[in-house]
């Protein structure tokens, strides 16, 4: 098993937030950015396809298409302080795939329901969960900053 990337102050930051923004690009390489919300186990990301109103099917999403046709996403945490000091972001380059099932499927779940109620009543279970695999990390002012704003 590899070793996690991000050290153990980025973790904390990326854990004390409760939405990112995960970027992908489709097969002409137009960006798309979303804001997620997400469970991390210490190594990959993880954001549900849920419930939340949608006006197409969940395997007609952008951000599921895009992944299809191109696996290379980032998704970016940060803190936004009036006091510019308090500043920081943590930016994870990396890959995603698709979870349609199974016992990582159902292990993330218990994360993302722990994290936001919200989860707790909806059926997820047949819901694709889009994994990121981080490859690369870049942070900066995340010392200290692992506190929720």
């Amino acid at each position: 098993m590899r070793e996690p990337l991000l050290t153990a102050e980025e973790a904390a930051f990326v854990r004390a937030r409760r939405v990112a923004h995960l970027a992908t690009v489709d097969e002409a390489n137009r960006p798309h950015v979303i804001p997620i919300c997400f469970a991390f186990d210490g190594r990959c990301f993880y954001t549900p396809v849920d419930e939340k109103p949608k006006r197409v099917a969940p395997a007609a999403l952008r951000r599921v298409r895009n992944i299809q046709a191109n696996p290379r996403v980032a998704v970016v945490f940060d803190l936004y302080d009036e006091d510019w000091r308090r500043l920081g972001f943590v930016q994870v380059r990396g890959e995603a795939d698709l979870l349609t099932g199974g016992e990582e499927h159902a292990r993330v779940l218990v994360l993302l329901r722990e994290k936001y109620p919200q989860y707790r009543t909806m059926v997820l279970e047949d819901r694709p969960i889009i994994r990121i695999t981080p490859r690369g990390v870049t942070s900066w002012g995340v010392r200290g900053r692992g506190e929720t704003a």
